[in-house]
C-alpha cells in the first residue's frame, strides 16, 4: 500500500494532458492556428468531438449538453463538416492521418448515418493512412445499428464510460446503466470486430467504499476490459454547476479516496494488468499503451496517456484543442458561436496559447515524470525545484541523482504534486484544479 503523506496532496493540481494548462488560454489571433497548421509536416492525428449525450451526467466536466432537438444535431454536423473542409486547405499535400479519434460527449449520440457520413467527410478532406480508429461509447445509447456502423468504419479500439456497477451510486451520479446494458455493449463491440477496450472507472463516489469499487473492478475484468483508466471523482461545483445534485456530504474523505486509490492499484496489478501512470492500467505485455510504458514510448496529449508518437494533434467541432510543438489552439466552446463562425467561412478558434522554448523544455520535464518516473532537469531547474522537492525526498518518495529527478514506486500518486513544482503558471487556488488523488 502507498504511504500516505496527507500535507504533500493538499494542493490542487491539473492533470496535465497538456503543458501550458487550458487554464492559461487567452486570446489568440485565428492566423496564429493558420500558420501552425501549413507548417505541418509527416504525420497528424485527428480528434473530432461530439458535444452531445442522450443524457447528461451530474458528475460530467465536459463540455456537452443532451441531444435533444433532431435539427440542433443537424447544423452542428453541417458546420463540423465545413469545418473538416475548411481546415484541410490549409494543411500541406502529404500530410497523412495515422491516428483518429471521436468523443465527446457521447459520439454515439448522433445516429449511426450520421455517423458514416461524419467519417466519409474526413475521408474527402484528408488523407486517411489506414489509421488506428477510436471512439467513447455511451452505454446507454448503444445499439446493434451503431456496432454494425462500428465495425463497418474498422474501428478497433473503444472505450466505455461504466464509472461504476453500485446501483446506488449511479444514481447518485444520475448515471444509472444496468450491469446487462454494460455487458450487452461488450458483446456487440467485440463482434463488431474492436480488439481494444477500455473502461472509465471511478472513486470517491457519493456513498462509495472500497466493496463497491473492488465489486465494479471485478466485474470490469469478468468482462475482458483491456484497459482501465480509475479516476477519483472531482467535486467542485463551483466549477461545474450540475454537481449540485450529487450530495457533497456522502462523498468520502480524503484518507477514504487514497485508500480506494491504492487497494485499486494493488487489485488490478495483481492480476495481470500494467500500471501507466497511477490511474491508467493495460493488460501487460500485450497491449501496445503497456507496452509503450516499458519502453519508455508513452505520451501525454488531451486524450490523456497514449502511444501515438506524432507531434501534432488536430481538433475537430466545439471546444476541441489541437496541439502544436509552438501552439496550444482551441475552438470555440459555445456551440452556437462555433455554428455562427463557420457559417462566415471562419475557422473558429478562439483561445490557445504560444508555447515558448521555456514552456517546452518544462512540459517535457512533466510529461517524462508522468509518463517515465523520472526527468533529467538540468542545472536551472534542479536548482529552481531543489527546495520544494525536499518534502518528497525526505519521506522516500523521490530521489535526486546529479541532474535527475526520480519518483519511487511509493510516489506514484504524489506524481502530479511532483511535476506540478515546475509548472511556473500554478496558482495555488482550491478553485482552479482537482484533488491529486
Amino acid at each position: 500500500m502507498w504511504p500516505y503523506h496527507p500535507e504533500l496532496l493538499a494542493t490542487p493540481v491539473p492533470r496535465y494532458t497538456s503543458f501550458p494548462t487550458a487554464a492559461e488560454f487567452g486570446p489568440i489571433p485565428g492566423h496564429a492556428f493558420i500558420e501552425a497548421l501549413e507548417r505541418v509536416e509527416g504525420e497528424v492525428s485527428l480528434y473530432v468531438h461530439i458535444p452531445f449525450c442522450e443524457k447528461i451526467c451530474f458528475y460530467c466536466g465536459c463540455n456537452t449538453a443532451a441531444a435533444g432537438r433532431r435539427q440542433r444535431l443537424e447544423t452542428y454536423l453541417d458546420a463540423l463538416h465545413r469545418e473538416a473542409a475548411l481546415l484541410a486547405d490549409h494543411l500541406p499535400r502529404g500530410v497523412t492521418v495515422k491516428r483518429l479519434s471521436f468523443g465527446g460527449g457521447s459520439p454515439n449520440a448522433i445516429t449511426p448515418l450520421d455517423f458514416a457520413r461524419l467519417l466519409s467527410c474526413l475521408t474527402v478532406h484528408f488523407r486517411l493512412a489506414s489509421p488506428d480508429i477510436s471512439i467513447e461509447v455511451d452505454p446507454r445509447a448503444m445499439t446493434e445499428d451503431w456496432a454494425e456502423a462500428i465495425g463497418s468504419s474498422g474501428i478497433t479500439r473503444a472505450s466505455l464510460g461504466v464509472q461504476t456497477f453500485s446501483a446506488k451510486a449511479q444514481e447518485a451520479i444520475g448515471r444509472v446503466q444496468p450491469t446487462e446494458m454494460i455487458e450487452r455493449t461488450v458483446g456487440w463491440l467485440r463482434q463488431a470486430g474492436v480488439t481494444s477496450l477500455n473502461f472509465d472507472l471511478m472513486y470517491g463516489l457519493p456513498g462509495q467504499v472500497w466493496e463497491d469499487l473492488e465489486d465494479t473492478l471485478e466485474r470490469s475484468l469478468a468482462l475482458g476490459a483491456d484497459r482501465i483508466a480509475l479516476f477519483g471523482y472531482a467535486h467542485v461545483p463551483h466549477i461545474i454547476p450540475r454537481q449540485r445534485a450529487i450530495p457533497a456530504d456522502d462523498l468520502p474523505g480524503t484518507a477514504a479516496r487514497f485508500d480506494m486509490a491504492a487497494r485499486g492499484f494493488d487489485y488490478l496489478t495483481a492480476r495481470g494488468y500494467a500500471p501507466v501512470g497511477f490511474d491508467h492500467f493495460a493488460r501487460a505485455a500485450t497491449d501496445p499503451l503497456a507496452i509503450a510504458a516499458a519502453t519508455g514510448r508513452l505520451r501525454r496529449n488531451f486524450q490523456g496517456f497514449t502511444d501515438d508518437s506524432s507531434s501534432v494533434l488536430i481538433g475537430l467541432g466545439a471546444s476541441a484543442i489541437s496541439s502544436f510543438p509552438e501552439l496550444l489552439a482551441q475552438t470555440e466552446k459555445n456551440n452556437g458561436r462555433y455554428r455562427m463562425l463557420l457559417s462566415q467561412d471562419r475557422l473558429p478558434v478562439a483561445h490557445g496559447i504560444r508555447r515558448s522554448a521555456d514552456d517546452r523544455y518544462r512540459g517535457a520535464v512533466i510529461e517524462r515524470l508522468l509518463c517515465d518516473g523520472e526527468a533529467r532537469l538540468g542545472a536551472r531547474l534542479m536548482g529552481e525545484a531543489r527546495t520544494a522537492l525536499q518534502p518528497f525526498i525526505a519521506r522516500g518518495l523521490a530521489t535526486v541523482d546529479d541532474e535527475w529527478l526520480r519518483i519511487k514506486p511509493d510516489g506514484l500518486p504524489y506524481s502530479r504534486s511532483i511535476a506540478a513544482l515546475f509548472d511556473p503558471y500554478r496558482q495555488d487556488s482550491q478553485r482552479r484544479f482537482s484533488s491529486a488523488v
